[in-house]
Formats: C-alpha cells, sequence, structure tokens
C-alpha cells in the first residue's frame, strides 16, 4: 500500500476525462481495433465453469497469479464473460493503460446487463466529483466511497479540519481489494489496478502476488464485499457530491472511453493481441496444472472500521490476529515478502519468540534502491538492526533485480531498449512450507491497526511450494542484497535520497 502521505498516486475508476472529453477531440482513429476483437457470443462464464461446477459445490479452487500480464487479462476474461454481477473493491484504480482497459470492459459489461458495483476508498481519488458522476450515471454502475470527508468534493481547509478534529476515523481506510464475478470467482491479493501492477509501467514496476479463487469460498468474499458496501462508512457518491443522480445516455456518454481504448495508437498492440486471445484464458487456466482444488481455505477480512478509536491508533483487527495465530504456530519456517516493514517491540518478540524455537525467519522486503516510500522506509531503517538482533534474516528487493527480465510484460521489453525499475509490493507469507498466505497485509502499524485488510490462508503443500518458488528466487543475491548487522545496501542510493528518508524520521510510525 502506498502511504496514506502521498496523496499524489492517481485513483480513478473513471477514466474520466475521455468519459466525458470537456474540451478535447476524439482520438483519429483509421482502424477501429475494437472491430477485430469479436467476443464469444456463445461463451458464458456458467459454461466455461460447467466441468468443474460439482467441484466448487464443496471446494475451493486456487490458482495463484504470479505475473502481472496474466493477472490482467484474468481480468478482462472475467469481466467479458461475466452474466450477472461484477463487484470491485479497491485502494487505488487508476486512469492509465490498464485503468482504462478495466474501465471500457466494466462499462461493455454494464451495457450487457450486467450490475456492476464499485466500492473506492476516499483518500487516494484524485478525479473530479463530475467525473465520478458520469461513470456511476450508467444505470447498471453504483460507486460508493469508502469513509469519505478528506478528499472527494473537500477543498484543502476542509482536509486539515477532517485530520485535526477527527485523526483516527480520518486515518482508517479500506484497504482491501477484491473482484467478484457472478458470485463464483475471486480474485484478490496485493494489485491495484495501474500500469505499475501489470508489468506495463515504462519507469517503475511492482513484483506482486494475486490469487484466484473458484467455488465455495467465494461466498465468504461476498459477505464481505456486501458488508463494506452496506456499512454506514461508505456512502454512495451522489450523496458525497450532494446532488441528484443522473442517468447516462447509453449512445454517447462513453463513446470517447471506448473510442479511445479501442485506438491502437493508444495501446501497446502486443496488449491488445492477448485481450483478443481472451477465450482460451480461463481454458488455460483450468488446465495448467496449478488450479488446486482444496477444503481448507480461509478469506479473512477486518471489518468496516476496524478500529472504535477507544485506544488511538491501536486497534487491531481480525486479520492482524490470524497472522499473529500463524507465526505463534509455526514449527520450522516462516518465508514473508512485505513491501513494508516497519516493526513494533510487540512484533519484533513475535519473531523472536518463533527464532528461539527453531523456526527460520526469511523476510523479503524493499531496498532504499527499490522502495517507492520513503516515509516507511526510514521507520523500517531505524529499527533494522533491533529487527536482526531478533535473528531474522532479511533481505532487500534490488531496483535492477534479474528477475524482472523474466517476470516483466513480453510486450514491454520489446518496445523499450532500457528496462524499468522494479519494487515489491506482494504481500504473501508461507509457513512451514504448507500453509500460505495471499492478501493486503504490509508488515506496518497501518495495516495492523488502521487500513481494513483481507488475507486468503491455504493449507496445501502444493501451492506453497509454487509460492516458494518464486520467493527463493526472489532471495537470490542477482535479485535482492542480504542485510545483516554490517551490511545494507543503503548506499546504493543518491545522496537526495538518503536525506529525504532521513528528514522523514520524525513522523510517527503508528501512521506509517
Amino acid at each position: 500500500m502506498h502511504s496514506i502521505l502521498k496523496f499524489g498516486i492517481s485513483f480513478c475508476i473513471i477514466c474520466c476525462t475521455l468519459l466525458s472529453c470537456k474540451n478535447d477531440k476524439a482520438p483519429s482513429i483509421t482502424t477501429h481495433f475494437c472491430d477485430t476483437m469479436k467476443r464469444n457470443d456463445s461463451l458464458t462464464l456458467s459454461k466455461a465453469l460447467q466441468d468443474i461446477a460439482p467441484l466448487m459445490q464443496d471446494k475451493t479452487g486456487v490458482y495463484v497469479l504470479e505475473d502481472g500480464s496474466g493477472s490482467m487479462v484474468a481480468r478482462a476474461w472475467l469481466s467479458e464473460y461475466a452474466e450477472k454481477t461484477i463487484d470491485i473493491q479497491y485502494f487505488i484504480f487508476s486512469t492509465d493503460n490498464v485503468g482504462l482497459i478495466a474501465c471500457d470492459y466494466l462499462v461493455r459489461a454494464a451495457d450487457r446487463g450486467v450490475k456492476v458495483r464499485i466500492l473506492v476508498d476516499d483518500i487516494m481519488v484524485d478525479a473530479d466529483i463530475e467525473d465520478i458522476l458520469t461513470f456511476n450515471s450508467h444505470e447498471n454502475i453504483s460507486v460508493r466511497i469508502y469513509n469519505p470527508g478528506v478528499n472527494l468534493g473537500k477543498n484543502i481547509f476542509q482536509k486539515i479540519e477532517k485530520f485535526t478534529t477527527d485523526f483516527v476515523m480520518a486515518n482508517q481506510r479500506m484497504h482491501n481489494k477484491t473482484f467478484i464475478v457472478d458470485d463464483k470467482v475471486v480474485i484478490t491479493g496485493g494489485r491495484n489496478i495501474a500500469d505499475e501492477y501489470f508489468d506495463y509501467d515504462h519507469e517503475y514496476n511492482f513484483r506482486d502476488r494475486d490469487i484466484l479463487l473458484l467455488g465455495k469460498e467465494t461466498a465468504t468474499v461476498k459477505t464481505s464485499f456486501n458488508d463494506f458496501w452496506n456499512s454506514d462508512l461508505s456512502q454512495d457518491v451522489t450523496e458525497v457530491a450532494k446532488v441528484a443522480p443522473q442517468k447516462a445516455d447509453p449512445e454517447t456518454t462513453f463513446n470517447k472511453l471506448h473510442e479511445y481504448a479501442c485506438n491502437p495508437e493508444n495501446f501497446w498492440p502486443q496488449v491488445k493481441t492477448r485481450i483478443k486471445n481472451l477465450p482460451d484464458t480461463f481454458e488455460a487456466i483450468k488446465n495448467s496444472g496449478h488450479l488446486i482444488w482444496l477444503d481448507d481455505v480461509q478469506f479473512i477480512s477486518d471489518l468496516p472500521g476496524k478500529n472504535d478509536g477507544k485506544n488511538g491508533l491501536s486497534g487491531g483487527g481480525i486479520s492482524t490476529d490470524a497472522l499473529v495465530d500463524l507465526v505463534k504456530n509455526a514449527t520450522s519456517s516462516i518465508e514473508i515478502s512485505t513491501p513494508y516493514l516497519i516493526t513494533s517491540e510487540l512484533s519484533r518478540n513475535l519473531f523472536k519468540n518463533a527464532v528461539d524455537r527453531g523456526v527460520n525467519v526469511r523476510i523479503l522486503t524493499n531496498s532504499l534502491a527499490s522502495t517507492d516510500n520513503v516515509e516507511a522506509f526510514s521507520s523500517y531503517q531505524s529499527d533494522r538492526k533491533k529487527l536482526l538482533k531478533t535473528g531474522v534474516r532479511i533481505f532487500e528487493f534490488r531496483p535492477d533485480a534479474d528477475e524482472r527480465k523474466k517476470i516483466m510484460t513480453g510486450e514491454l521489453q520489446e518496445t523499450l531498449d532500457y528496462q524499468p525499475i522494479f519494487g515489491l509490493h506482494a504481500k504473501s507469507m508461507v509457513i512451514d512450507n504448507n500453509i500460505t498466505v495471499v492478501g493486503t497485509f504490509n508488515l506496518d502499524p497501518r495495516s495492523a491497526n488502521l487500513n481494513t485488510e483481507c488475507i486468503v490462508i491455504v493449507h496445501s503443500e502444493d501451492i506453497s511450494q509454487g509460492v516458494l518458488k518464486g520467493m527463493e528466487i526472489e532471495f537470490k543475491p542477482e535479485n535482492s542484497w542480504e542485510t545483516t548487522l554490517n551490511f545494507n545496501p543503503d548506499s546504493e542510493v543518491s545522496r537526495y535520497k538518503r536525506l529525504k528518508t532521513w528528514t522523514r524520521k520524525i513522523l510517527p510510525k503508528s501512521i506509517l
């Protein structure tokens, strides 16, 4: 998760300058790319799942989405062949190339009669309220804003007032990320919707991880989504904007979005090639050998609100308790991937107790050279030696990790004569080689006490071995530096970034 201090990250659902195109001409289109992309009208999600429907009654299918391109195309396929509902819960949903493709698919699904519900957190929305209202005006699309009052429709003085008069509540954000289709298929995990989470950004990308669920446990995810959707903290965007709902003209309102998304000049043609091959996507997942059917899969989500404020910024939550229990019960090994590593005496003692009983603990996090969040790194830097003294081994991800040549979307590599920087964003844990956790939870006080988070706990040696295979690669010297009491790679960055990090040490750890 990006720090709440980073207001500049672009949200929004709405591709909105494109939806309304207030003063821009439509892109010049010589070939309407979408005309060459024929949706298979005979294919539906139900038909694609027909052969595994009996398994879905009593078991949960689990498939880990490691590469960004595959994770993006899986979402596109599900949007294309959804029949009834798409429920989306995200922290960031940008208007870059990936975001525009996603928006276009959602509008097209809504045009077919699919009911689309989108719940987003207020803090990171960087779009005009009018543009969000335009998106919401589609008769089959509903947008709600979680915990409004700190961003949308507020001027700088109102934002400051909110943080000064209700600091705890203003800092409680919804970090959950779920994508639910027809109540049958779920994608959750670390990725937000933006180029950098799917390996398509030209300058900076994230190593991330999602997990796809089919069948039984998807009902738990839907229940959690409904709890958030119906919470008093979630408000219809028209209530936030204090305007009457409007209806879109389906013939014209979204034309600019469709034209932009279908203009081959606006996207790498290789990306569109992958999307043209969508009909084969789900069959490839089913036949991969990596879709594992299990009895023991748990989706765990914090409740809306999470922290009632009685204990200030220390509130805890269901996801925190679940992770603590897993660490306490580990017997041989704990492997962790977390972009931000901000520990307290309590969490350091938790790891020390594990090491003392013979558990090998390895943690992969961002280096100063790879991090997108110097505020979080500054706090980690201050306590790094304390954590190392517990016996935990720490590895810091390299911005020039050799692995990025393999995981970076191939289309991007073909178009650039250089390789973008990579940072770590995956939030995963493997315990005793047979329990895997994939979710949104960062090892920091904000995830532990303030933000709502969600995780999937999978009891499967097959799934664990698959995730561990990727982790073992990331631990290698060509992909990360091992930090010790005598060495750290902080000197790999400029003096300016080191100075910038040092100046952030005045920030309280509890809000990072």
